[in-house]
């Protein structure tokens, strides 16, 4: 696919970031998607499922580094996170024909913690976001980590200087990296998506990460309340009256969804699965995207891959 390894200017200390690139082939602005490793990754993670995608698209695609696994202090949604990723999208733009009303976001896991980091703090770059099974707090996950005994938690206080549950200043730090200090309504084109098991069994993020970063984008009177919230992270399973009524999803395939919920320019989705990150739906939803329209909140009509689960 002709995949080359390059590296950009990272503004925030004058470092060239590494990445993997990969330019669209036809000529004229073509849109640019910035695809996002996993928390625990690097550029040596499998980015297959992005790059095919892209590639099929004839779409620009970019798969920075920005700054590597989430346990040093300049990684785990940073400035210097920020600045590496709004600096990707520069990249290409220098390099490459972009069509600016079409430059898109994804990611999981920790890839879906910085995808909801940067509609927070950079809305402006994004056509739309993709986020799944993300980290919405890192305080909170912190804390899930510890009692759950997940490697997070020290990855966490590696990051952040101490134990954000003991020590002020580490508190500070992880609220800093979280994008629930920065979402904010109406700001930005986000579908956020995660599997109902997630945060059970070793699987690593509780759903309430997804639900409550979906109740800062949206209306109040759209929002998921605090017991409907618990019960599904409780039980693995949607309360009653929030089950998903309409038709079957086809992008989603065997990943029944289960609970789907729109509000203004944030659409939620919780559906049968794990910490998984769903490729079809993912690039479906995005391609339907341009800035300055209506949202098309679509994720396609078929169901084109069964590799979904994430790795850490």
């Amino acid at each position: 696919m002709d995949i080359k390894e390059i590296s950009y200017l990272s503004r925030i200390d004058n470092s060239m970031q590494p990445a993997l690139f990969r330019a669209a082939r036809a000529s004229g602005p073509r849109p640019l998607v910035v695809c996002l490793h996993t928390w625990s990754a690097d550029l040596t993670q499998n980015s297959d499922n992005y790059f095919f995608r892209a590639a099929a698209r004839d779409w620009h695609c970019i798969f920075p580094y920005f700054r590597g696994p989430n346990w040093t202090p300049e990684a785990c949604g940073s400035d210097f996170v920020v600045s590496d990723l709004e600096c990707a999208v520069e990249y290409v733009r220098s390099v490459a024909d972009v069509d600016d009303s079409r430059i898109y976001l994804v990611g999981g896991s920790g890839g879906g913690h910085a995808s909801l980091l940067m509609a927070g703090r950079k809305p402006e770059l994004w056509t739309a976001v993709s986020a799944w099974c993300p980290i919405s707090d890192v305080a909170k996950w912190h804390e899930f980590s510890v009692r759950d005994g997940q490697i997070y938690a020290e990855h966490i206080r590696l990051a952040c200087g101490g134990d954000p549950q003991k020590d002020a200043a580490a508190y500070e730090q992880a609220m800093h990296r979280s994008p629930v200090t920065y979402l904010q309504r109406g700001k930005c084109l986000v579908d956020i998506g995660t599997g109902i098991h997630d945060g059970h069994g070793g699987y690593s993020v509780p759903v309430s990460h997804s639900v409550e970063a979906f109740n800062l984008l949206a209306a109040p009177e759209d929002r998921i309340a605090p017991e409907d919230i618990e019960f599904m992270v409780k039980y693995e399973r949607i309360p009653e009256h929030l089950k998903y009524q309409g038709d079957a999803d086809p992008a989603y395939g065997p990943n029944k969804v289960l609970l789907r919920r729109v509000s203004g320019l944030v659409r939620l989705t919780l559906f049968e699965g794990a910490h998984n990150l769903l490729p079809g739906p993912a690039f479906g939803f995005l391609e339907r995207q341009s800035r300055g329209a209506e949202p098309v909140w679509s994720s396609g009509d078929k169901f084109d891959s069964l590799d979904t689960e994430l790795g850490k």
